[in-house]
């Protein structure tokens, strides 16, 4: 691996490996989290907006074609901490992953009857995300377990705040988080010039990182309860809880923790309440460790009368972990390892997770995350399970 930073700010982090094809993936340090009342939901508009036109591709299609025209794909998404946009192209055809990136992200038309057009799209995927429960119920989740931290709003945005986002605001937006310091580039791929590539074509200058402001996100001293309801037949039941940031070394005792208990269909959970019991279809866990904030949370969809039941299971199986096996703690072990390296052989993830730790703190921190896996132990689990697991959020999504 090897990490440039060129002149004008901009970060190129390349992982040489064999193969036909070529990531490019562009990390903006910009999500809902950094974005003021007022601007909620610009992060994720630019995903959109950016496809839609530039001086030298006039349209989606011109922009789209560049890339198909030549076997390749492409995709971009959002999260409270990052925009990402990344291309995967025969190697041969590295140039033009490089070009129409640096393109879209330098010189977008912002047409306005475009503009327009894009943010009916987006109201509709912001009505899509309310109207589908396995969706909502991590909107809900989130705003209910956090208080403080901006994790609580939704990626999406406000609706209000995009039904009245002008052309200027957009363009404004653009101008001040698109800039090189603001920018991480990773490769993965056998290129040689890479490095010449992308000062060729990324020309910005100036501008400074996004940063977040201090945030002490208060201590949760009792069980939350939050209900919704939805034209539905099935109800969907959550248990979150507040943990920590990546960076924090309890996150690896969580990821082991969810190893424990929601891996395939082998994890605790699926066992006791779909396999034993048949008391749910879709049932798991997630453990979320992002920059500056984590839960951890237990899912599953089932009927409503089974609500009660399916929560004190979760709860029993979260409190077994006080006395973990051998045998399933090196289960765990060795099924993240499975997973975490299968992942990496597909260059998009390996070129996502080089993006994810520079955020986070240092990318040669990807090749650091199996050791501290292995490092955790039995104690770990006990302790954590009694930090972290005191209080929870339920929520509750039913039919009407």
């Amino acid at each position: 691996m090897e990490k440039v930073i060129l002149p004008n700010g901009l970060t190129i982090i390349f992982e040489k490996k064999e193969s036909n094809s070529v990531v490019v993936e562009v990390m903006i340090k910009v999500g809902s989290n950094h974005e003021p009342e007022e601007e909620r939901g610009l992060a994720h508009f630019m995903e959109h907006i950016l496809f839609e036109g530039t001086e030298k591709r006039p349209t989606n299609k011109d922009i789209s074609n560049e890339i198909e025209k030549v076997g390749g794909d492409f995709n971009a998404y959002t999260t409270n901490e990052r925009t990402c946009f990344h291309v995967k192209v025969l190697k041969k055809h590295f140039h033009v992953a490089v070009d129409v990136l640096a393109d879209i992200l330098q010189n977008p038309l912002f047409d306005e009857k475009i503009l327009e057009k894009e943010k009916k799209v987006v109201l509709k995927e912001i009505d899509m995300v309310n109207d589908e429960p396995r969706y909502y119920q991590w909107i809900l989740l989130n705003k209910t377990l956090f208080q403080k931290h901006p994790c609580r709003n939704p990626t999406y945005g406000d609706k209000k705040i995009i039904q009245n986002l002008t052309r200027k605001k957009a363009i404004n937006f653009f101008k001040n988080k698109y800039v090189p310091k603001n920018m991480v580039i990773s490769i993965v791929g056998d290129v040689k010039d890479w490095k010449s590539e992308v000062k060729k074509n990324f020309l910005l200058k100036g501008g400074k990182e996004a940063k977040l402001p201090a945030i002490v996100e208060p201590s949760q001293k009792k069980n939350l309860v939050k209900k919704a309801r939805r034209k539905i037949i099935n109800t969907y039941l959550v248990l979150g809880y507040k943990t920590v940031p990546r960076r924090h070394k309890n996150s690896y005792v969580l990821d082991v923790i969810d190893g424990i208990l929601g891996r395939g269909q082998s994890g605790n959970i699926f066992t006791e309440i779909r396999s034993k019991r048949g008391l749910a279809y879709d049932v798991g866990t997630e453990s979320v460790a992002e920059k500056s904030f984590g839960f951890f949370a237990v899912h599953a969809t089932i009927d409503k009368k089974n609500v009660e039941v399916v929560k004190e299971l979760m709860l029993k199986e979260l409190e077994k972990l006080k006395t973990i096996s051998v045998k399933d703690l090196r289960e765990a072990k060795d099924y993240i390892e499975g997973d975490y390296l299968l992942e990496l052989e597909d260059s998009q993830k390996m070129a996502d997770q080089l993006l994810f730790w520079e955020l986070t703190k240092d990318y040669r921190l990807m090749k650091e995350y199996l050791k501290n896996i292995k490092k955790v132990t039995s104690a770990d689990i006990k302790r954590v399970i009694e930090t972290y697991f005191k209080h929870y959020a339920m929520i509750v999504i039913e039919g009407k």
